[in-house]
């Protein structure tokens, strides 16, 4: 296929995000360079420092987060319409991407978001890139959303999980979608009707018991935000985890309705919303995701007479 213009569709899965990386590295690495690129929330931040010729500084900080730090960036808000501001996350943000903005980097880039109120998908090719990030993964209730030009906008996962319509808009010939969530949520099965007395809640805590117990009110704080490991999920694992159902549902009918060339799904089962620190392992499944695909590819792609010479990677 020579001369055709790879569009690389990035979607939407928190943590699982990080598997981007290693799906960018590994068609870098056989030569299989995007001509563009588009983000949907963590997709958007993969994205967008792809584009920005970045993503080694965004892997580098991928993998050094650990379990404290990944709390530490967390910057609770409670009076406001998250519960984090993200404005540290934002920092970090500006620390590597600067003011530049969208149109003037080096790769084509769109991050998707969803306006407030009126339900629109927007598109965002222009202007400050560290916004147009922040406003695609500004989930609902959980990050404060994003007011640009005008609009307040927040997580583009609502309406465009996997953005191959945007890809192709761009002007993408041949595009390979990546679904982080195919390995989490299954066809939808329907369980057996539960009895209601088999259905018991989650324990309560309260603030007061844990300051008489000696434990820290941030320790509860965490607990109920994050979970008590595998018994009781935390508030925003469980706001993340309806989230994503939704989100895999709508993405199946929209790749329904246009079907991606390609679609890359790593193996990601086991991997919370919030297991930014899980990096190493992230990446190394991006990877193998499209190990697995790479003969499909270069033969649909016609590679040897469309590849690129080999990318150097950057250790």
């Amino acid at each position: 296929m020579a001369g055709t213009r790879i569009g690389i569709a990035l979607g939407g899965g928190a943590a699982r995000g990080w598997a981007h990386i290693g799906v960018l590295r590994a068609l870098l690495e056989a030569g299989i360079a995007p001509d563009l690129i588009a983000g949907t929330s963590i997709g958007a931040v993969v994205g967008g420092c792809f584009a920005a010729g970045k993503l080694a500084e965004l892997e580098a900080f991928a993998r050094g987060l650990t379990r404290r730090k990944v709390f530490g960036y967390l910057d609770f808000n409670f009076a406001g319409t998250g519960l984090i501001t993200g404005q540290r996350l934002c920092d970090r943000l500006l620390e590597h991407l600067g003011d530049r903005t969208i149109e003037d980097l080096p790769v084509p880039f769109t991050a998707v978001a969803t306006e407030i109120g009126s339900g629109h998908e927007v598109w965002l090719s222009r202007g400050p890139m560290v916004d147009a990030i922040r406003a695609s993964y500004a989930l609902p209730g959980i990050f404060r959303p994003v007011r640009i030009n005008g609009r307040w906008l927040f997580d583009g996962a609502l309406v465009n999980p996997i953005p191959v319509t945007v890809c192709r808009a761009m002007g993408a010939r041949y595009v390979i979608a990546v679904n982080l969530n195919t390995d989490l949520y299954g066809r939808g099965t329907v369980l057996p009707e539960i009895a209601a007395h088999e259905v018991e809640d989650a324990p309560a805590e309260t603030l007061a018991e844990a300051k008489g117990n000696g434990r820290s009110a941030l320790k509860l704080l965490q607990r109920q935000l994050f979970g008590r490991g595998e018994d009781v999920p935390g508030i925003s694992t469980v706001m993340i985890d309806a989230f994503n159902i939704v989100q895999d549902r709508i993405a199946r009918s929209r790749l329904a309705g246009d079907p991606p060339d390609a679609i890359i799904t790593p193996r990601l089962g086991g991997i919370g919303p919030f297991d930014f620190y899980r990096a190493d392992e992230l990446i190394a499944r991006g990877h193998a995701a499209v190990q697995r695909e790479l003969e499909d590819l270069m033969h649909e792609l016609n590679l040897r007479s469309r590849l690129t010479p080999k990318v150097a990677v950057p250790n």
